[in-house]
């Protein structure tokens, strides 16, 4: 899924480069590469979902 930014007339690199990053981080590319960085065995990932949801149950309940 490539990206494809092109600069307008008129407008800044700086700019160029903003909306070129907002995209990447909308489609979610930089969080799915870094949840994919480190090999996860099914068990673990269970614990850490598990985990997380007694978290945020706690959050909410306050």
């Amino acid at each position: 899924m490539p990206f494809e930014v092109t600069l307008h007339s008129g407008e800044s690199q700086e700019s160029l480069l903003r909306r070129f990053q907002k995209m990447v981080q909308i489609s979610g590319i930089l969080k799915d590469f870094r949840s994919h960085q480190r090999f996860m065995s099914k068990r673990d990932a269970y614990l850490v979902k598990a985990k997380n949801t007694v978290r945020r149950k706690q959050r909410q309940s306050r």
